[in-house]
């Protein structure tokens, strides 16, 4: 069952007291990636502005608010060529791939304002943290600008709440850019998405992502506007499995993403 706007808050501040406590951490402290970059980087989409983009004005805006997005197995380095292709022309503010094409993305934007954003431990996230936090290391080298881990979904559930910290902790330390954890949403009760998005914050997070689009269910505008409540604007919130209309990404903006994972950017924007 849905928990309440004020369930969400009220089990907000006793779950970042539970979770700081078996943490030993202060609980007023902003351990997330600096608020200050989070803000001015990657702002929150004002409701004014939804409205503009809604009637049709000003939708180049809604570029840079995309991660244009191929991770399919069966993509090939025709697909990464064609996907910086699409990006470049659009403007979006990134392109996410798989580890093994990172190096071929940064090539071909290197000399572009896109942005270049790497999955480690993807899509299940059931890895050992030293390995995860060495293939994050590995996209940074090659010129990742951002990396997207995928949450320990498994060890969340089992109620390891350190342990995924220290996951979420090992490729926040090694990767020194921005990092998304992917919680999965679809795998998770409201309480469960509580305490993810709060480990993430605690971990260095600089962004709360609602799935990897390989599980059972995507994002949606109720759990997009949850974790904006638990993270504020400790963290971006990022939209991602199944957005794939400006109808959608309208919707997850108003709920309080700031950042949209989409294959079907050039789609939206076109009106098709």
């Amino acid at each position: 069952m849905s928990l309440t706007n004020e369930q969400i808050i009220s089990l907000t501040g006793q779950y970042r007291n539970e979770l700081s406590e078996v943490l030993e951490l202060d609980p007023h402290t902003v351990y997330s990636f600096p608020r200050t970059a989070v803000l001015e980087d990657f702002p929150i989409v004002s409701a004014s502005t939804v409205e503009e983009l809604s009637s049709g004005l000003g939708l180049e805006r809604l570029a840079r608010t995309f991660d244009h997005t191929i991770l399919k197995p069966e993509a090939g380095p025709a697909d990464i060529e064609k996907l910086c292709s699409e990006a470049l022309e659009y403007n979006f503010y990134s392109v996410c791939v798989n580890s093994l094409y990172a190096a071929q993305a940064k090539n071909i934007l290197k000399s572009s304002n896109v942005h270049l954003a790497v999955v480690v431990g993807f899509p299940l996230g059931a890895m050992a943290s030293s390995v995860k936090a060495a293939e994050a290391a590995q996209a940074v080298f090659d010129g990742a600008d951002e990396i997207d881990m995928v949450l320990q979904v498994g060890m969340l559930k089992a109620g390891k709440f350190r342990e995924v910290y220290e996951d979420i902790k090992a490729v926040v330390t090694v990767s020194e850019v921005p990092v998304k954890v992917i919680i999965e949403t679809c795998l998770l009760s409201d309480e469960e998405k509580i305490k993810a998005c709060l480990l993430s914050v605690f971990a260095g997070a600089a962004f709360v992502k609602t799935s990897t689009g390989f599980s059972s269910g995507g994002a949606t505008a109720h759990d997009v506007s949850l974790m904006r409540s638990v993270v504020g604007n400790a963290c971006g919130v990022k939209a991602s499995g199944g957005v794939r209309t400006l109808e959608a990404v309208l919707e997850m903006l108003k709920a309080g993403a700031n950042r949209i994972g989409t294959s079907s950017g050039a789609k939206i924007l076109n009106r098709k």
